[in-house]
Order: C-alpha cells, then structure tokens, then sequence
C-alpha cells in the first residue's frame, strides 16, 4: 500500500514540475531580452550631477580655494568617473560624426550586439581634466558634469540637440557666466536612442561640462542646471531630478 502511495506522489509531483517548467519556458519565449515590456513609468530622463556631495538638504557643494583638503575629494571624484571616458575605456565603440539620431535596425557591432557612439574625456575640453587635473576648483571657477540618465528607445529634442542652461535659482535675470562643454552644452543626437545594455553593452552616456566663471566668494548660491529640448520635462514638482539638478555652491577664501 505504502508502495503505490509513493508512486502516486512521485507522479504527481512529475507533472506538477513539468507544467511548471512548460509555464516558465513559455513565459520565456514572450519576453524580448533587449527591452522591458513595460517601462511607462520613464517619460522624461532624471539628471544627475558630478561631483555629487549630498548634504541635509539635497546636493550641497562647500569648498575654500586656500584648503586644498576641501576641494581635493571633489577632484578625485570627477577623476575616477572619467576613467569610463578615456580612450581605452572607449575602444569597443565607433567615431560618429553625424548629428542625427542613430537609429539601427541590425546588430552590426561585436557578438551580436548594436553599436555605441564614442564619448572620450577630451570631449569635455577646459573640464577633461587633461589640460587642468585640478577642474578649476583652486582658481573658484569650478568644473562639474552633468549626465541625463538612459532611457531605453527615448529620442529627446525632436531632431533638436538638448542642450544644458545653469541658472541661479532665486533669480534667473542674475548673470551666470558659464563655459559649457561640448560646446553649446548640448548633447549630441547621434547618442540616441539607446536600445539597453544587452543590445549596447559598451554604451557610454553623453556628457556635458559646466564651468562657472564668475561666483561670488563667501555667499551660497543655488543653481539649477536645466536640459532644454523636445519630450524632456523639468517643471516636475514630485521628482526635483527629473529634466533639471539643483544644488547649492559655496566658494570661500
């Protein structure tokens, strides 16, 4: 008796799992390993900002020209996050000259994979880090990169570069002086659209480098620094980081 129990078990567990597994296989086969199924939630690129010193109240950047220990932590941090964007580090992708969206229906790149845009440092200029390893931060004109984050497919700016506009917060009719990198501060289209990290392992996003030339010493300022183009919306009062990065800079002597 305890015999064709055990077998009744051991059958019905059989096809429990092979229906499990015919569920799961199934399953598989709908889902497209390139991009999410649902990804509705992510209509406008967030924006973030380096270096990123985070204090009580958002991104908080406090420095004094005369301490080096201040400002040598924000060097090292824009340092280590453009080692991603040296030559080396960029070998796997192409030189694209064109200012067009790179649309791409084959997979032409290495193992199956699309193609990715180079974006080296020495794109950035004056704030590569090459001419001036310091980014400017002991003169009190400092250099800081601004990066929209990835949206797999999205195509800003309406075949319009989207650029970058920093501007104080308080009072945008003020003058910021500002040197952006590349020039124009603008993001080239031919970094979009961007078909996810399986399609594009190599990916490397876009940058722009902002260089304020004319900050008042000894006084906080709060600066905004917008990316203006066609679908990017930064007048979102539940995300602060959506289309836009604000932060506080303060310069001492």
């Amino acid at each position: 008796m305890c015999m064709w129990i055990s077998l009744y078990y051991l059958a019905f567990y059989v096809v429990m799992s092979g229906l499990f597994a015919l569920s799961i296989y199934s399953l598989m086969r709908t889902v497209n390993p390139y991009e999410p199924d649902y990804q509705d939630q992510l209509k406008s690129p967030g924006v973030t900002l380096r270096p990123d010193i985070y204090g009580d109240r958002g991104l908080q950047i406090y420095y004094n020209v005369s301490d080096n220990k201040t400002w040598e932590g924000l060097m090292t941090t824009l340092q280590t996050f453009l080692t991603a964007y040296t030559p080396a580090a960029q070998h796997m992708n192409i030189n694209c000259t064109s200012d067009t969206y790179f649309f791409q229906d084959t997979f032409d790149g290495p193992n199956k994979t699309k193609l990715s845009c180079k974006f080296t440092s020495d794109m950035l200029q004056n704030c590569s880090g090459i001419t001036d390893p310091t980014f400017g931060f002991p003169e009190g004109k400092p250099c800081f990169i601004i990066k929209m984050n990835r949206i797999i497919n999205f195509l800003p700016g309406n075949g319009t570069a989207p650029r970058v506009n920093c501007t104080y917060v308080d009072d945008e009719s003020q003058l910021l002086e500002v040197d952006y990198y590349p020039v124009n501060g603008t993001f080239n289209l031919h970094y979009f659209p961007y078909y996810g990290k399986k399609a594009q392992p190599s990916y490397s996003n876009p940058l722009v480098a902002v260089k304020f030339l004319n900050i008042t010493r000894n006084v906080e300022h709060r600066i905004v620094c917008k990316v203006i183009g066609a679908g990017i919306i930064f007048d979102n009062v539940h995300d602060p980081y959506e289309g836009k990065v604000e932060f506080k800079l303060k310069i001492e002597d």
